[in-house]
């Protein structure tokens, strides 16, 4: 199966805004720190995806973004996700309870303390050192554990 999606690291003051997930039943996320973000809807491009789940899990309305890259998800058991990522510093509006989980603004110096999957780390990295628009493709063994991972198709170590 194959799934497209949106994730954006807003920030603001030095952090990051992360969405801790401890809501949902059966969800693939379960405890992780993540992003805000979503799948599309039929129809929608990228931009329209990322305006509409920032504003539904945050109630924050985006001004404008960066489209950092493209993440490829293999997950190990049947289903890869492409994922839009996005960052933004320029939102307005009243934050709310997000129904997914918990929503926080870390500093972007303590999200290693949190528990992310694997490839989040890379990506972070990634956007950290400012690395152009990128196509980072990552490889899961079905149990959570990274098995592979290329930037621009050139592998790197895991």
């Amino acid at each position: 199966m194959k799934e497209l999606s949106t994730l954006c690291y807003l920030e603001k003051d030095g952090k990051y805004l992360m969405l801790h997930r401890v809501t949902k039943k059966n969800d693939v996320n379960k405890e992780k720190w993540i992003g805000v973000g979503g799948h599309f809807e039929a129809g929608e491009s990228p931009e329209e995806c990322l305006i509409r789940e920032v504003r539904e899990e945050t109630g924050l309305t985006l001004k404008s973004w960066r489209f950092r890259g493209i993440v490829t998800f293999v997950s190990g058991d049947g289903i890869v996700e492409y994922m839009h990522l996005f960052t933004s510093d320029d939102f307005d509006g009243q934050m709310h309870p997000c129904d997914e989980g918990e929503l926080a603004w870390v500093a972007k110096d303590r999200i290693g303390e949190l528990n992310l999957w694997p490839g989040d780390r890379i990506f972070f990295r990634l956007i950290k050192e400012d690395v152009p628009f990128f196509s980072l493709k990552l490889v899961y063994d079905g149990d959570g554990g990274l098995v592979d991972a290329r930037l621009n198709g050139e592998e790197l170590s895991v």
